[in-house]
């Protein structure tokens, strides 16, 4: 019923007048009435919700067939359905959500006859509008003084008369009389046909035409906003084109919201001759423009094509809704695609702004691929989105346009006519307007790459390709891997003046910023080179603004907004090697990098013009394309350095300790060569009884995620107690708190042998014997310090300590041997086995499959380390394992969609926090495929699996190839609260970073949300800086630095004696306060320099108990009711606090009473 009574409306929409909206929709079926508050489309709906009650009424419903009726065969049509769905869905799952999507953005009946009133009342009032006496253009006297003109009329002075009278017609046009548009924001068109009367001839000359839609607005907007039946009435520019002011209205009371009706007014459609709107033709005369007297001679002024097509558009509306509907006549898909993709490019934030792909847009391209028979009427909504993005992947626009005009005028533009005008081109039915004609070429490889991407996902049978392409709101922020700012556009005038853009200014109605964007994005993309895979902006979008204001001015713009995605192997090259020396293309280079160029001598014997970046080190690198950006603007368009703020690294500052030591890359670097060097030596020793079969390094540093990677360390023998028994160093009483010298973990595999022993105490003597040999052996062959122990031994080496442990590979398994009482041999994990299986097997084979990831991935140590950095910061890194943090960082790198590889640590933090915030860990495992060894058939065997042991399984709940079904990495921590803390922190996070990283205009402080909020503590115990031996890691950088007993690098000393190893007092104290108080509160704190520990009271240990001789620790008794009864002694609690702490305790704040009972 309801697709007949579209064609009915379509059909008389023909005549394009209002009147079909008058027809009788008693017919129709009641549908129920929508929430107000409906959700955007941005937001993810509960498809999988409502599809499942769905199914469940019609398993359970009352409707019984009959034997004949279940079991007879399937209809043509079902057959075709199943048929689509096996070979273009990955399950019926996919066909199911697209459907239960079509129907949340689909506008309901009951609403869109609220919306019909509504137009009716519009058309009734825009009739009675009072017609007005003819005036010049410029004489505007006589206008209402409550509404101001929507038009930048610089220059002032033009010729013409203007007259208002009322419409000759209003006509419905766009998306809503097709049906396609969408929730959440309904926007009717309505094109207000102004008489011919009004209007002369020459109206195409110097925006006459323009400033009369102009003042005939301002009349319109005068009588309407008198009116109460609107909610408001505002003036906007039509896709952000100030040469195109059109009205907004919306209805009053709830249905506010509901609703905007854009009326735009346009000249009838053959009052023009659409052959004075040429690409090649001018309609603006330079001296016009100039406020000059016209030169003598012939007319040399330039081709206006962006003027002339801006009014060109105006005279074929009609024509688009006709031909868009002959289109749609017996194509159902047709709409449900285009409701699709409307979808889809809300998403990517494609819909909106100057050269913005809009819905309309995507309406003709579907037509255009049915005119081409890409498409055919039989195809549902799905296999048209799927046939778009397909074209939009493989066809470059920018390079070879399209056209649906098949005339054989021969005063119609050409496509090379259209190219040498447009950047990108697609020629509307009438073949002189290019629906294109705003968008500049960068956007449209943008468009073109997430068409890619997307088909991408489509055919990936791992991602749940629904949401990603059409769930996921994909910001900008994080699409990209660096972002930088334009401020105080006013200055592009500069730049307008130094590339002799007039003609552009002139064609665009003297709007500098969109005159010079092509030719700075041009600029930028040949600079750049191979350096980024895609170079790309935000569409500029003016908001609409009241009546009684003035109309925005091009400096009222804030900044814009440009998206680079890098290419980590070529974008940190320091060297930009040009052709070689005395060849046309040389001179171009010098021309192009001026100063910069020199001629430089290669290995290969060439001599070439080349340009040298400064690049100190890794991170310094990473600022490359910063510096030549900088430089090209400035050179080529005299735009200062403080126009631009690039927001590449800005993150950075809290993953270092000063600005004078080397970059965490070369710290790393140098640890790893350290261990490689100590790993030959270990594989190369001679004496041992049984051969090394491994070394595995397991220390976070050996998989690049160590948040501050350890520095060399010489220690100061002075500043040391020397312990001669042990021969060691102790730290002093009286001075601060040594150096933090980490130890780094090493596992050494020993061969296996028949003589290895089966008891598992015999088997830690052997290992304990195996340790002093190692330490002897190190010693002799080649004189290293160490310090032998029963469980490891401490290898000092280059000023790094390693903590070689031995390990043989049976023994976990004889821990876990148990003999039951009838003599039968079980085997059952213990604790012991598990924690020896961890360290032993599991955490090396993750360590160099994350190791081997970063070699793949540069992005990937900076991502893991600010996110192992916040979470920290919020103290709560004791809560969350570091394999946790690195696993999910992984992820996004494993599995990036519905974005591109990362290659920037900050976008990569983004998405971190993006993920954590986001991600349903009730219902879904987080499968991490390292290394792709988990294949696509295995994917729904592990969320089975899943599924089905969810009540036994860890809250947050990790899966990777070698561990599939118990998620080892999440299985203590964290709980389920630390989880649900984390989530509301990340979210919170995410939104204030993502908002000051968009916003170049104010100085904000990054820091804030890596700032714990401390509201949320019971007690607050304040530490003294002087014995946190990692206070240099802090987020708010110390203004004093304490001595902690090293050396400079280059001192020359020979080590006998180990520094003092993994020795942090904070630690300590934290181990003592929860051994002791552990049941009574909950400690956190910051591990990298934290000068607090926030305490959370547990409630439930605050609960009156009866008196035992066994629970009288830290609490006092208390008589009540039920006899004697003991309670929480807080004051004595907290004195404790302070005196196990003495020395390191500072104050201690009790923030809040709630332990009062």
């Amino acid at each position: 019923m309801k697709r007949k009574r579209r064609d009915v409306d379509l059909q008389a929409a023909e005549q394009q007048d209002l009147e079909p909206l008058q027809d009788d929709e008693s017919s129709d079926m009641e549908e129920e009435e929508e929430d107000d508050g409906n959700k955007t489309s941005g937001k993810k709906s509960n498809v999988m919700e409502k599809k499942q009650k769905v199914d469940v009424l019609r398993v359970t419903g009352t409707l019984k067939l009959s034997r004949r009726e279940l079991y007879k065969p399937p209809t043509s049509e079902e057959l075709n359905q199943l048929k689509e769905t096996e070979n273009l869905f990955h399950s019926s799952l996919l066909r199911m959500q697209i459907e239960e999507l079509l129907k949340e953005v689909e506008l309901k009946e009951k609403k869109r006859k609220v919306i019909d009133a509504f137009l009716h009342e519009v058309n009734d009032l825009l009739n009675k509008i009072p017609t007005t006496e003819q005036v010049d253009i410029t004489d505007q006297s006589r206008l209402p003084k409550d509404v101001k003109v929507p038009f930048l009329q610089v220059p002032y002075n033009v010729k013409g008369k203007f007259q208002y009278l009322p419409p000759s017609s209003t006509k419905v046009i766009g998306s809503y009389l097709l049906g396609t548009c969408i929730k959440p924001q309904i926007n009717v068109d309505v094109a207000v046909i102004m008489p011919a009367e009004i209007l002369q001839t020459k109206d195409n000359f110097n925006q006459r035409y323009l400033r009369k839609r102009a003042l005939y607005l301002v009349h319109i907007a005068h009588h309407l906003s008198k009116n109460k039946i609107f909610g408001s009435v505002k003036f906007g520019y039509f896709n952000s084109n100030h040469l195109k002011p059109i009205l907004y209205l919306s209805p009053q009371g709830k249905d506010e919201k509901l609703v905007t009706v854009r009326l735009h007014p346009c000249a009838p459609a053959s009052f023009f001759k659409l052959t004075r709107f040429h690409p090649s033709r001018n309609n603006i005369r330079v001296s016009w423009f100039l406020d000059q007297e016209a030169a003598e001679g012939g007319n040399n002024d330039p081709p206006t094509p962006h003027y002339n097509n801006s009014i060109l558009i105006d005279l074929v509306m009609e024509q688009h809704l006709n031909f868009l509907f002959n289109i749609a006549t017996d194509f159902p898909g047709m709409k449900a695609g285009i409701e699709i993709l409307k979808v889809w490019l809300l998403q990517r934030e494609f819909n909106k702004g100057y050269g913005s792909f809009n819905g309309f847009l995507a309406s003709m391209l579907v037509a255009y691929l049915l005119s081409k028979r890409k498409l055919n009427k039989m195809m549902s909504g799905y296999q048209v989105l799927r046939n778009v993005l397909q074209f939009l992947a493989v066809t470059d626009l920018s390079q070879n346009g399209i056209s649906l005009f098949q005339g054989t005028d021969d005063s119609a533009p050409s496509l090379a006519d259209f190219h040498q005008a447009f950047e990108v081109v697609f020629v509307d039915p009438s073949g002189f307007v290019n629906l294109c004609a705003e968008m500049t070429a960068s956007k449209y490889k943008q468009i073109q790459y997430e068409a890619q991407k997307s088909m991408e996902i489509l055919d990936n049978k791992t991602v749940d390709g629904f949401e990603m392409l059409l769930m996921t709101r994909k910001h900008f922020i994080q699409t990209f891997d660096h972002v930088f700012f334009l401020k105080n556009l006013v200055k592009l005038q500069e730049g307008c003046k130094k590339m002799k853009l007039l003609n552009e200014l002139i064609d665009h109605g003297g709007n500098y910023i969109v005159a010079i964007l092509p030719h700075l994005l041009s600029l930028l993309t040949h600079g750049l080179g191979q350096r980024v895979h895609l170079l790309s902006h935000s569409l500029i979008q003016t908001s609409e603004w009241p009546i009684d204001a003035d109309p925005p001015k091009h400096k009222d713009s804030k900044h814009l907004s440009f998206g680079l995605l890098l290419n980590p192997r070529i974008s940190t090259n320091i060297l930009e090697k040009g052709p070689p020396a005395n060849t046309p293309k040389a001179a171009e280079f010098r021309e192009f990098w001026g100063e910069n160029s020199e001629l430089r001598r290669f290995q290969d014997g060439s001599i070439c013009e080349a340009v040298l970046w400064k690049g100190g080190n890794i991170s310094d690198c990473r600022r490359i394309p910063e510096q030549i950006i900088k430089y090209l603007l400035h050179r080529h368009m005299d735009l200062p350095n403080t126009m631009v703020w690039y927001a590449g690294d800005l993150l950075d500052s809290v993953i270092k300790v000063d600005k004078g030591s080397a970059g965490f890359e070369e710290r790393i670097i140098n640890v790893v060569k350290s261990y490689d060097d100590l790993s030959r030596k270990l594989w190369n020793l001679n004496g041992l009884p049984l051969n090394v079969t491994a070394v595995q390094g397991t220390h976070p540093v050996f998989r690049y995620t160590d948040v501050f990677p350890p520095e060399p360390v010489k220690p100061d023998y002075s500043y040391y107690k020397r312990d001669k028994e042990n021969k060691c160093l102790l730290p002093s009483e009286d001075k601060p708190c040594p150096v933090y010298l980490p130890a780094l973990k090493v596992i050494c595999h020993m061969e296996g042998s028949g003589k290895w022993p089966q008891n598992k105490d015999a088997i830690q003597r052997i290992k304990a014997a195996f340790h002093i040999r190692l330490g002897h052996l190190l010693d002799q062959q080649h004189e290293l310090t160490c310090q032998p122990s029963a469980t490891y031994v401490d290898v000092y080496k280059d000023g790094f300590v390693f903590r070689i442990q031995v390990a043989y590979h049976r023994e976990p398994q004889i821990l876990k041997e148990m003999q039951t009482p009838d003599g039968m041999l079980k085997y059952r994990d213990t604790e012991e086995s598990v924690q020896l299986e961890w360290e032993t097997v599991y955490l090396p084979y993750l360590t160099s499959t994350l190791h081997g990831l970063q070699q793949q991935h540069s992005a990937y140590s900076g991502t893991c380390r600010l996110a192992k950095r916040w979470i920290s910061a919020q103290l709560l890194s004791a809560e969350v394992g570091e394999e946790c943090i690195d696993l999910l960082a992984a992820y996004l790198f494993t599995q990036p969609a519905p974005y591109s590889p990362l290659a920037s640590p900050q976008t990569g933090f983004l998405r971190f926090l993006n993920l954590l915030s986001t991600f349903d860990w009730k219902i879904n495992p987080l499968i991490v495929n390292l290394n792709g060894e988990i294949k696509d058939t295995e994917y729904a065997e592990i969320k089975n699996n899943f599924s089905a042991t969810r009540n036994q399984l860890p809250v947050m709940f990790i899966a990777t190839p070698n561990e599939r079904k118990t998620s080892i990495w999440t299985k203590r921590r964290p709980s389920a609260p630390i989880l649900q803390q984390l989530i509301e922190l990340a979210s919170q996070s995410l939104q204030i970073l993502e908002s000051q990283l968009l916003d170049p205009t104010d100085n904000h402080d990054l820091k804030m949300v890596f700032r714990p909020p401390l509201e949320i503590y019971d007690v607050v115990i304040h530490l003294n800086p002087k014995h946190i031996p990692r206070y240099l890691e802090a987020v708010d950088k110390p203004k004093v630095a304490y001595c902690r007993g090293t050396l400079k690098r280059n001192a020359a000393v020979k080590f006998l004696k180990l520094p003092v190893v993994d020795y942090d007092p904070v630690q300590r104290y934290l181990l003592e306060l929860k051994s002791a108080f552990g049941e009574f509160a909950l400690f956190f704190y910051d591990a990298h320099g934290g000068n607090l520990v926030g305490v959370l009271w547990k409630p439930q240990a605050f609960a009156p108990q009866p008196f035992k001789t066994s629970h009288v620790n830290a609490r006092m008794l208390e008589t009540r009711e039920n006899g004697l009864q003991i309670i929480p002694n807080v004051e004595a609690i907290i004195e404790d606090f302070e005196i196990l702490g003495a020395g390191l305790v500072k104050s201690i704040e009790a923030r809040t009473e709630k332990w009062n009972i």
